[in-house]
C-alpha cells in the first residue's frame, strides 16, 4: 500500500480485533491495545479468542507483521495517526449505554497526546458521544487543535464480520472537520477505490474494484444516530413478521410464503423476515434500549422500540407454549435441544433465546441433551450445573431416546439432517422448529411431527388410515395455548 495509516485499536474484543486484522488486511499498521494481560498473551501466542469465520487465517496472516498486540497503550497512542476506541458500552440500569469503559480510555491517552489525532469510535455509543469525548479531552487539557473526534460505526454480523468488514453495504464516517474526514478516506480508500479487491489473497465477497465499497461522509451525531436507527429497524423487522406469523397460524397460512410475497417488494426486501423465537444476541437488545433512553433523553417519544421488545419477548413464550402443548407435562421428558448460540455462525450466547428456553425446560422438569457446534463451552459457564442437563458431542448423540427435539439455533448443520439416522435415534419422532429449517410437507413425508412458527402444524399419515391427530383438541384450545395440536405418545 503506497499510503498506510499508522492505526491504533483499543479493545481487543469482538470489534476491535476484527477491526485490527481487516486493517492490516487493507494494508495499515495496526497496534491492538486491551488492558486484559492473558488476553494479549493468548493472541501474542497464536491463540484466538472468538469464534469468527476468517478470523483464524487473518491473525495467522499478520500477527506481528501488520498487528502488533500490547498493553502498552501510552507506545502504542503516541505512534498512531489513528486512535479507534472499539471497548465495551454495555446496558446500564436506566437502559442507556454506560460508556464507563469509553470515558477510561479517553482519560488513559489524554496525557499521552503528542501532534494531531483522530479519535474515532467505533464502540457503539448513543448520540453525541463525540462531543462528550471532545469535552472531556479538553477537560484534561488537552489543546483542542490537536485531536478531532469522528464517529465511525460498525455493522458487522457475528458469523460473517470479516466478510462484512471488507466487503461492506456502507461505510459511515461522522467527521465535524475536514482534517479529520481526510484521514478517514484515506484508511478507507483500499475499499473504496476498490484496490483491495484486486490485491493477491483478497477475501472473495460482494464488493470488487467494478463496484467498491461505498462511502458515506456527514456529521458525527448523524453517524450515531445511523447505528442506532439500523439496529432498531432491524429488530422491528424481526417482530414485524413474528407478529404476523402469529395471524398467519390462526388462520391455517404459511408464514414463509407471506415473507416471501412481502420480501419481494423491493421497497421492503426478504431479509430480517424471518419468523421464529425472535432477535437475540448482546448488540439489539442493547442498542434498542439505549436508543429509546437517547430518545426519552431529548423529549422524544419513541413508544413503538418498546413494543418491537415486546413482541420479541412474546415469542419465546410462544415457542415454550409450543413444546407444552405438544408434549403436556414435560417432566421427565427427555429433549434433544439442538442451538444454544443466539445465531448460527458465532459461539455468541449473550441474549440466547436458546439459553433462556433451556433454563426454562429445566425448570419445568425436563432432561436435556443439548448440542451446539460452537457455543457448549460458553453455555456451561451461563447455564446451571443441574443433573437433568448434559451436553452431546453431535445432534445424533443429543438425540439419544429423546421425546422431542427441540431447533433453537439455525446452523447450517441442522439444516441439512440425516432425518432417516434421527428418526433411528429418537423416542418419538416429535420436532420442535424455532427457527422455520424445514418444509412441513416434507416432514411429514418423512414420518415426523413438525411443530414450527407461524405455520400449520404437520402429522405423519398412517398408511390406509385418515389422519386425526388435528382433532385432539378443540382448535380454540390449540391456539390459545399457542400450538395446533396436543400430540402424545
Amino acid at each position: 500500500m503506497s499510503n498506510p495509516v499508522s492505526i491504533c485499536v483499543v479493545g481487543s474484543g469482538y470489534v476491535g480485533l476484527v477491526a485490527a486484522v481487516c486493517f492490516a488486511e487493507m494494508g495499515h499498521r495496526v497496534t491492538c491495545v486491551d488492558k486484559d494481560e492473558a488476553r494479549i498473551k493468548l493472541l501474542r501466542d497464536g491463540g484466538v479468542p472468538i469464534f469468527e469465520n476468517h478470523l483464524p487465517e487473518l491473525l495467522d496472516r499478520y500477527r506481528d507483521r501488520g498487528v502488533a498486540f500490547t498493553t502498552d497503550l501510552a507506545t502504542a497512542v503516541k505512534e498512531s495517526e489513528a486512535v479507534f476506541i472499539a471497548v465495551g458500552t454495555p446496558q446500564g440500569d436506566t437502559g442507556a449505554a454506560d460508556l464507563s469503559h469509553v470515558e477510561a480510555v479517553v482519560a488513559a491517552i489524554a496525557g499521552v497526546l503528542r501532534g494531531y489525532k483522530v479519535i474515532v469510535e467505533k464502540s457503539t455509543v448513543p448520540v453525541d458521544t463525540a462531543k462528550w469525548i471532545r469535552r472531556l479531552l479538553e477537560g484534561y487539557g488537552v489543546d483542542p487543535r490537536g485531536f478531532d473526534v469522528v464517529s465511525n460505526p460498525e455493522f458487522l454480523r457475528e458469523g460473517s464480520a470479516v466478510s462484512d468488514f471488507l466487503h461492506p453495504d456502507r461505510i459511515v464516517v461522522g467527521a465535524n472537520t475536514e482534517r479529520a474526514a481526510e484521514v478517514l478516506r484515506r484508511i478507507y480508500e483500499p475499499l473504496t477505490l476498490g484496490r483491495y479487491y484486486t490485491q493477491a489473497g483478497a477475501l472473495p465477497g460482494a464488493c470488487s474494484a467494478l463496484q467498491p465499497a461505498r462511502l458515506l461522509m456527514t456529521s458525527a451525531p448523524a453517524a450515531e444516530i445511523v447505528k442506532h436507527a439500523c439496529n432498531a429497524f432491524l429488530a422491528l423487522k424481526i417482530s414485524f413478521i413474528n407478529a404476523v406469523s402469529n395471524l398467519a397460524e390462526a388462520v391455517d397460512a404459511d408464514i414463509e410464503d407471506i415473507a416471501a410475497g412481502i420480501g419481494m417488494d423491493s421497497r421492503i426486501g426478504p431479509k430480517f423476515l424471518r419468523a421464529g423465537l425472535g432477535y437475540g444476541g448482546y448488540c439489539f437488545a442493547k442498542d434498542m434500549a439505549a436508543f429509546h433512553w437517547a430518545a426519552q433523553e431529548r423529549g422524544v417519544d419513541f413508544q413503538l422500540l418498546i413494543e418491537v421488545a415486546k413482541i420479541n419477548a412474546a415469542q419465546r413464550d410462544l415457542y415454550f407454549n409450543k413444546v407444552l402443548s405438544a408434549l403436556g407435562s414435560l417432566r421427565g421428558k427427555r429433549l434433544c435441544v439442538l442451538g444454544l448460540a443466539y445465531k448460527g455462525g458465532t459461539d455468541d450466547i449473550r441474549e440466547s433465546p436458546a439459553i433462556d428456553t433451556v433454563k426454562r425446560l429445566l425448570q419445568a422438569g425436563a432432561i436435556v441433551t443439548a448440542y451446539d457446534p460452537a457455543a457448549m463451552e460458553r453455555a456451561k459457564a451461563a447455564l446451571p450445573p443441574a443433573g437433568n442437563l448434559s451436553y452431546a458431542g453431535d445432534l445424533y448423540q443429543a438425540s439419544a431416546r429423546a421425546d422431542a427435539v427441540l431447533i433453537l439455533t439455525e446452523w447450517k448443520e441442522f439444516a441439512a439432517i440425516d432425518f432417516a439416522r434421527l428418526k433411528q435415534a429418537v423416542r418419538s419422532p416429535v420436532l420442535i422448529d424455532g427457527r422455520n429449517l424445514y418444509k412441513p410437507k416434507k416432514m411429514r413425508e418423512l414420518g415426523f411431527t413438525y411443530v414450527s412458527m407461524g405455520r400449520p402444524a404437520s402429522f405423519p399419515q398412517k398408511e390406509g388410515k385418515p389422519r386425526k391427530a388435528a382433532r385432539a383438541l378443540p382448535r380454540p384450545t390449540l391456539r390459545r395455548a399457542g400450538a395446533r395440536v396436543l400430540v402424545s405418545r
